[in-house]
């Protein structure tokens, strides 16, 4: 990247990482910038692998600066130098040089000598830091405490093996269209593009390197689409057959819908509480040349949306902390509190015990969730399957009565439970 461009793009990173550090989400504050191209795709990676890297930066300033910076956009700035002089230390220079210069577009250039000192010093203080960093676990594994603490209690032989892969870049997967085509074929048609990829089952595929949706032969068409391996396992567990009647409650943006759809004809519903989430369902849906009832409306509020016809299968991908998608999402990391997962779990546990009834009997739910926290996910089933009599855990393929997803190189991490209720 040329200079210029350079510190154009760390002075964008510094305003959006800003945002974020006063509450609001990446992608919204991303979306809040109005950034396009090259220069949205450079402030999108500074940004990303800033707060992903957040625990280590946080504590490299408490070290390098006697007193917390109250200009907040200049404190992002210094985090993200200080990531990119960890992850390009071969191009110190001119990390030094243009986020001097970024400086000078923020707070009227009144900070660009400390910006150069503190980097300056962080330098210089290289192996020093390096001892800081080891000392402290929310340095060394950028997770917040209480987040460390539930890793350790839900996965005491695996906790790290979870934390790292967070930390990592996601894959990039998708999703052919079985109506379309198969994953084994589609490899072969990227191939023929120079797309290097491998396939994962008979529908999902996962790059090599990500590309933009432009370079995927059929993507406009709706022949593939990006999803998650562990997101495409929704619509295979719900084992839908045409026909039935099919309740997608908390669907936006749509990916599970448009899944669902493609492996059979169904009267399906899709709800969201969001209009402009629900939106991006129809868009999807309108790609794919695949139709839904796509409603704006709160699951829990049947009056709003039920006509009283029940339903023979209905998948509940619930709100949650999204504690397994972090490195999709690394913003979650520092503006989820501990304190917040009741919250999920209370509203969890209202959405599980409305839905029930507009399940058929003989009908099955799937409880999905992008958790990796035993409170929201076998705790919660748990919970439901003690409060509800007709309810009866349906066995996974492996025998297990649900399945923990953790994320991996191939996969991020989720969970399920199929309840089937009793005639």
């Amino acid at each position: 990247m040329a200079s210029a461009p350079l510190a154009i793009a760390l002075a964008g990173a510094s305003r959006v990482i800003a945002e974020v550090i006063g509450g609001r989400a990446l992608d919204a504050a991303l979306a809040n910038r109005q950034l396009s191209g090259e220069l949205r795709a450079a402030v999108q990676d500074l940004a990303y692998g800033t707060l992903r890297q957040f625990g280590h930066g946080d504590l490299l300033l408490s070290q390098l600066i006697a007193k917390p910076l109250r200009d907040v956009e200049v404190r992002a700035l210094l985090l993200a130098a200080l990531y990119r002089l960890d992850s390009r230390g071969e191009d110190s220079h001119t990390t030094v040089d243009q986020a001097v210069s970024a400086a000078g577009q923020l707070a009227g250039g009144r900070f660009r000598s400390l910006v150069n000192a503190v980097l300056r010093s962080a330098l210089r203080r290289s192996d020093e830091l390096r001892v800081a960093i080891a000392a402290s676990p929310v340095a060394r594994w950028q997770y917040p405490s209480w987040w460390l603490q539930a890793l350790q209690r839900d996965y005491p032989n695996e906790w790290q093996a979870i934390a790292e892969a967070g930390n990592t870049h996601p894959p990039m997967t998708l999703r052919v269209n079985r109506r379309r085509g198969d994953a084994v074929a589609y490899v072969a048609e990227l191939a023929s593009q120079g797309v290097a990829a491998r396939a994962l089952d008979d529908t999902a595929v996962i790059l090599a390197k990500p590309v933009s949706v432009d370079r995927l032969p059929g993507f406009a068409e709706g022949r593939v689409s990006v999803q998650d391996w562990g997101a495409q396992q929704a619509a295979c567990l719900l084992d839908v057959r045409p026909g039935m009647r099919v309740l997608d409650a908390c669907a936006a943006p749509g990916g599970k819908t448009g899944h669902l759809c493609e492996r059979s004809d169904l009267e399906l519903t899709a709800l969201d509480a969001s209009a402009e989430r629900t939106r991006r369902i129809d868009a999807n849906l309108s790609r794919l040349g695949l139709t839904a009832t796509v409603r704006v409306a709160d699951c829990r509020k049947l009056q709003s949306w039920w006509d009283k016809r029940l339903f023979d299968r209905v998948l509940a991908d619930v709100p949650c902390s999204a504690s397994g998608v972090v490195r999709r999402h690394p913003d979650i990391k520092w503006l989820r509190r501990a304190a917040d997962i009741a919250g999920f779990v209370a509203s969890q546990r209202e959405i599980l015990d409305v839905l029930w009834r507009v399940l058929a009997p003989g009908g099955r739910m799937l409880y999905a969730s992008c958790s990796l926290f035993t409170e929201e996910n076998g705790r919660q089933v748990a919970s439901f399957v003690a409060r509800h009599g007709d309810a009866r855990r349906v066995p996974m393929a492996d025998g297990n009565e649900d399945w923990q997803l953790t994320p991996n190189a191939d996969h991020d991490g989720f969970y399920y439970a199929l309840l089937e209720k009793r005639t």
